[in-house]
């Protein structure tokens, strides 16, 4: 039995967002029997709705309202309008993802104990250990039915992933396979088995890939104690005048606007939205936004250091079919300065479909050498870069008040620029991935410069003091006993892999402290 509850219902938890942070929240604590109101600012869409094509499918999903860019991120010049890929959607990003589910390394989350002061990076041990998340990591790999786990097998290689593997087993490396991955090889958890058609960036037909969309959210539906709101977009979040919390305003599909009262409220609107809705809550009590006093809400934006590597050989690879990013060499993932950087990198396969690799092979080329690596397209193999991008306080998410969104709020500014570090890294993937390429006789290797951000990490980052960050070990906020922030937001700092099964890890970790706080009356 789906919810309904009253706007005036000041005893509901209000969760913003329902992607791998706010579904997963929203599911746990509906399972625990607390009242949630989910606002997600899109609509529905099911594995019968989702399209294989990759244009109408980024129409259907992706999240375009206005936003603005600057910094020297090569992304500024190519997508002014679009710095970050994320879904408008019920599941959020957890719609389009890849399914990569990898846990942070221990030395991650104490990265300013292993990696010094790096010069111009505002590098921060998170308030949490990898001994501290275990056993949240051991839930979430439950929940998503990641491969390699709990007797789960590894999904089998396509051949994008058959040359990856070749040429990195020439090279030297050992840790190869074909990922851990939130995508069922068998038939699991009333979803069937992968059935490798390719296009997993595009909403997965066949319900193989987890999503919150068909899992968590119609779970927590089904208990009578989760209502999901679609369409309804957060102007800003209230409170009263001793600072608690107290509210939502958002605007409904009509454009009206709501208010829906609220005992506790989670952020979960990506490391974009989030901030920008609690600077867009800016009072006289909280001039500079809400649970800010830091001045940290917005800074140390981190999108992982990214970039691809593609390679024509001498056969058809049709690397568009098959699992997208079933693949992974996990070798260069550790930290080891004398490369010339901290931190490390995963190199994982990618396969893009023909107008996705004409629109990011080299954006804004034309002519002869574009034109015949588009040529060579089915004969490609690709891969992508994922690294420990440097915080950085200037890399930042603010208001841009010259821009406003159609409900006339202003829209979030991305500022990004790239730490020396960033880059030394990148030209080091770059390095190796054509390596692997040219160790199995490639013809020809495109290096691919970064996409639209896909993980959007920090902007509201975990501290175990108040001044450094914006919330604690339990990502509630330090000025604000009960507002939580509940996305990659969060994130203290990046790590080498990718962001979904951490988000997920700290969210049922959320709803385990949330759920006891209520009960306890501190809440």
């Amino acid at each position: 039995m789906v919810a309904k509850f009253d706007l005036n219902d000041d005893n509901v938890v209000v969760v913003i967002g329902t992607g791998a942070g706010g579904g997963v929240l929203s599911n746990e604590l509906a399972q625990k029997g607390v009242k949630v109101v989910a606002l997600e600012a899109g609509g529905r869409y099911l594995p019968e709705d989702y399209v294989n094509d990759e244009w109408e499918s980024f129409g259907q999903l992706a999240w375009t309202d206005p936003r603005t860019t600057s910094g020297d991120w090569r992304v500024s010049r190519d997508f002014s309008g679009l710095p970050a890929w994320i879904v408008k959607a019920v599941g959020g990003a957890t719609t389009h993802w890849a399914g990569a589910s990898l846990r942070f390394q221990e030395h991650e989350f104490k990265t300013q104990t292993h990696y010094g002061n790096v010069e111009g990076a505002s590098l921060l041990d998170w308030p949490i250990t990898l001994a501290d998340l275990a056993p949240y990591y051991d839930k979430a790999e439950k929940k998503l039915g990641v491969t390699r786990t709990n007797g789960i097998p590894g999904l089998p290689g396509n051949n994008n992933f058959k040359v990856f593997e070749a040429g990195a087993k020439k090279l030297g490396y050992k840790e190869v396979h074909t990922g851990r991955m939130a995508i069922n090889p068998v038939d699991h958890d009333d979803r069937m088995a992968c059935q490798q058609t390719g296009f997993c960036f595009q909403g997965c037909k066949w319900g193989a890939k987890w999503s919150a969309a068909y899992t968590d959210i119609p779970r927590g539906e089904a208990t009578g104690n989760l209502e999901v709101r679609e369409h309804a977009h957060v102007a800003r979040i209230l409170h009263n005048d001793q600072g608690k919390v107290t509210g939502v305003e958002y605007f409904d599909k009509d454009g009206a606007l709501q208010m829906q009262k609220a005992r506790v409220v989670c952020v979960a609107g990506n490391s974009l939205e989030s901030p920008r809705m609690l600077l867009n809550s800016a009072t006289s009590m909280f001039p500079d936004g809400l649970a800010n006093s830091s001045g940290m809400v917005g800074k140390n934006y981190m999108r992982h250091l990214t970039g691809s590597v593609y390679a024509s050989v001498d056969k058809p690879v049709r690397m568009w079919r098959g699992t997208t990013m079933a693949g992974i060499i996990q070798d260069e993932a550790r930290h080891d300065p004398s490369r010339g950087f901290v931190g490390g990198y995963e190199l994982e396969t990618l396969g893009l479909g023909v107008p996705f690799m004409a629109a990011f092979l080299d954006p804004g080329a034309w002519g002869r050498s574009f034109t015949s690596a588009m040529d060579s397209y089915e004969n490609m193999a690709g891969m992508w870069i994922v690294g420990e991008d440097m915080p950085q306080e200037s890399n930042c998410v603010t208001l841009n008040d010259a821009v406003k969104d159609k409900w006339g709020m202003p829209v979030a500014n991305v500022h990004f620029t790239d730490h020396p570090n960033d880059i030394a890294m990148r030209n080091h993937a770059y390095k190796q991935g054509k390596a692997v390429y040219e160790a199995v006789g490639a013809t020809r290797t495109f290096p691919t410069p970064p996409y639209p951000s896909t993980h959007n990490l920090g902007t509201n980052r975990m501290s175990a003091k108040a001044q450094d960050g914006v919330v604690n070990k339990w990502g509630q906020t330090h000025d604000i006993d009960n507002l939580f922030i509940s996305d990659g937001s969060q994130f203290t700092t990046g790590a080498a892999e990718n962001p979904t099964l951490t988000i997920v890890s700290l969210a049922i970790r959320q709803a385990d402290r949330i759920a006891s706080e209520m009960t306890r009356k501190a809440l």
